[in-house]
This record gives structure tokens, sequence and C-alpha cells, in this order.
């Protein structure tokens, strides 16, 4: 079978997926929400993988697993990687499906032969650093987005809700006015990708951005949701995904194309350790589940790695 270039795949993936197909993938949507309880978004990235999948090898016959071989599996990831796809995309596929053959073993599928064959790429654990903007990116982020033509004050209040106390954009999207409390000072996050209940402090100047946009620019709605858009005449709150343009479209207003809604969030944690915040506190402020999640800014912390390099050969020390 040759392999599907880049284009092929992205074209046919706004074809319309057949009904086999379509009920295979929202029964395991089914199972990832009842059963590993994933998020809205980590779901959506599943399924497409899967959709992918299942379109290579069944596009055009039942599903039925004992009638693929562990080439399937290798031409499908080769498919996908053909291009030059990033180490973390290659774990995103393998991990993706091995949680779908996890998904098959439960309907009662033998697959351990095709699970057998996924591997992951080598990936350094902390090998990278966190891409955060610099202090004067952050000024001119802040400049670009409060002069955007059409809803200047919801896209500052969007940027530094991200900027300020590191929100995802499903967690900006789901904001409702009474998660704030203006007494208080404190903004609570419901149904989080922890699936807790997390009580932030809200800093004056985002706070100031908020009631700003809620009282000059919102529109008049009795919808509980801070950002609210339009659909058929009915008010809705904002979707995640317009929470990320955008911060992106900002981004790239002052020159920084390949910056994204998670940078901001890198650019807090990245600015609280360079000011002396333990890896425990930033944990906390981002929500982590795992403090090994964190541990990726113990090598933004110059001043102390400074303190504890070893001289260089031949140095005067």
């Amino acid at each position: 079978m040759k392999p599907t270039s880049f284009h092929e795949a992205k074209a046919r993936s706004f074809t319309p997926l057949p009904v086999h197909i379509a009920d295979e993938l929202s029964r395991y949507d089914a199972y990832l929400h009842d059963v590993r309880g994933l998020a809205a978004g980590t779901r959506r990235n599943q399924i497409r993988v899967v959709g992918l999948f299942l379109r290579q090898n069944f596009e055009r016959r039942a599903i039925d697993l004992r009638k693929l071989r562990p080439d399937n599996i290798r031409r499908f990831l080769a498919s996908q990687l053909g291009a030059g796809g990033s180490s973390s995309y290659a774990c995103q596929l393998a991990s993706t499906l091995r949680s779908y053959l996890r998904y098959r073993t439960t309907c009662g599928d033998q697959v351990c032969k095709l699970s057998a064959v996924i591997l992951n790429p080598v990936h350094w654990k902390l090998a990278s650093l966190p891409r955060a903007l610099k202090p004067e990116e952050v000024g001119r982020l802040l400049d670009a987005v409060a002069g955007v033509r059409r809803w200047p004050k919801r896209s500052y209040a969007i940027v530094r809700l991200a900027l300020d106390m590191g929100l995802r954009s499903a967690e900006i999207a789901q904001l409702r006015i009474s998660d704030v409390d203006w007494r208080e000072g404190t903004v609570t996050l419901k149904g989080t990708k922890t699936l807790r209940q997390d009580v932030l402090p809200l800093p004056a100047e985002t706070g100031q951005a908020l009631a700003d946009y809620l009282q000059h620019e919102r529109p008049v709605s009795s919808h509980p949701a801070i950002f609210i858009r339009q659909v058929t005449g009915r008010d809705q709150p904002i979707a995640p995904r317009a929470i990320q343009r955008v911060i992106k479209r900002a981004c790239c207003r002052i020159g920084l194309p390949h910056y994204s809604a998670h940078a901001l969030r890198h650019t807090l944690a990245c600015r609280l350790v360079e000011n002396g915040s333990s890896l425990k506190e930033v944990a906390d402020l981002l929500r982590h589940r795992s403090l090994n999640t964190t541990l990726i800014y113990a090598k933004l912390d110059t001043p102390m790695l400074a303190a504890v390099a070893l001289p260089w050969p031949g140095s005067q020390s």
C-alpha cells in the first residue's frame, strides 16, 4: 500500500466518515469519557488519530481487528510520520494507538501482536526547554492585543488570564461569571483537566481587564459564561479553539508565529521560577497532577544552576 501523503491525509480528513467508522468512534469516545475520564480536547485528538487509522484500514469493509497484521500498524505510522513528524507527534500516535487497542481488548479482541509493534521513539525526558516569551515580548504582546479592531477588551482579558494565571484555553472558555469572587479576589476553576475544583488568586491587573470587558464590551446576555458568542441567534460559550486563535493571532502580529496559547502558560512558570518560587509552588499554580511535570522548569532557574555549576577547566576559581 502506498503511504498517504500529508496533503492527501488532510484532504481525506474533511470528507465524511463512513457510517460504520463514525459509529465505532462514537463508542470509543464514550469509553474515553466514561471509563478514562478524559477531557474533551484530549478525546478529540485521540478520536482524530483513530479515525485516520480506521479509515486507512477499514474504509470499505467492516471493522475486524482479526484481519489486521503488524505491517498494517507499521504502514499507518509510516504514512503519518513520512513527512518528518516530530518525536512528540510520534509519541502521541503510539500512545493513541495503544489506547485504542486496549479499548478493543475490552470488546474481546486479541491484539497482543498488534500492540507489540507499537514502540515509542527515543524521546529524552526533559530534553527540551519550554518555549516562553521574553519580558519585552510580553509587553509587545499586551500592546498588540489591546489594539485590535474587533473585541479588543475581550482579547486583552483572554491574554491576561493565560499570562497572569496560567489558565489553559479550555479553562478560559469554561469560566462563568459566578466563578469570580470579586470581594475575595479569587477565581474558581471547575471541571479542569485534573478533574478537581481549584481556587486561584485573581491578580489585580487581570481582574481589571475582566471587569473592563464585562462592563464595556460583553454583549448583554443572561448566559452565565464570561466569554460568549452568538450561534444561530443563541448565546453560547466561546470555544477553546477560539481562545487559541486570539492568542495565536496576537503572537503572529508581533512576529512570533511559532508561539501558541500554551507558551503563555510556560511564560508564567518561567517568571515564577526566575523570581524565586519553588517548583512545588509552580506546580500548585499550574495545577500539575505530578511534580515530575514541573521539573522541566528547573532548567530555567539560571541563578541556582550557576551556583552549582562546576568551574570550567583552566579557569580561575
